[in-house]
């Protein structure tokens, strides 16, 4: 994967789920800590064309981007993540974006098509299977956090470089 499309949350969220990845540090699991910012991701592909992005702004614009209710702790192939509650709201942004991106870009990422997709915010990855248990201990019960979306950008996977297509707080 090389560029994703993320949605990024607002600083009470951010904050919430730093705290989680301060727990699994506490606790010996190698958390996302200082990777990135906390966000979830709604689409992936080696390349979203600069055409493809402008057709996202405006998109995107037009949207109600709704909040999500992060609440589930979930582990998935050595990672550890938060599962979003899945709404049609969500499901339609989804759906909008994809819309957007069919045939628009180079090896989209199977994972994040609509019918696939299971929106999360990754909390530690290439777990073994000890730390998957010490990350569940330490979290559990982890409670919900209500996350609005902030900002949403296009992330190249590896450089960390971002494009922002829309600014919910300038909104």
């Amino acid at each position: 994967m090389a560029q994703a499309l993320e949605f990024f949350f607002d600083g009470e969220a951010d904050a919430a789920v730093r705290g989680l990845w301060r727990r699994l540090d506490d606790a010996g699991v190698p958390s996302a800590h200082g990777r990135r910012r906390p966000r979830v991701t709604f689409a992936a592909a080696g390349v979203i064309p600069a055409a493809t992005r402008n057709a996202l702004r405006e998109d995107l614009r037009l949207l109600s981007i709704p909040s999500l209710w992060l609440s589930t702790l979930a582990a998935i192939d050595g990672t550890l993540a938060l599962t979003a509650v899945v709404d049609t709201e969500l499901l339609a942004v989804h759906s909008a974006v994809h819309d957007v991106l069919a045939k628009r870009v180079k090896q989209p990422v199977a994972q994040y098509l609509p019918g696939s997709w299971m929106p999360h915010c990754v909390l530690a990855r290439d777990l073994e299977p000890a730390h998957v248990i010490a990350g569940f201990s330490a979290l559990y019960p982890v409670g919900s956090v209500k996350a609005r979306i902030t900002e949403i950008a296009v992330v190249d996977t590896h450089s960390g470089e971002t494009d922002v297509v829309r600014d919910l707080e300038a909104s």
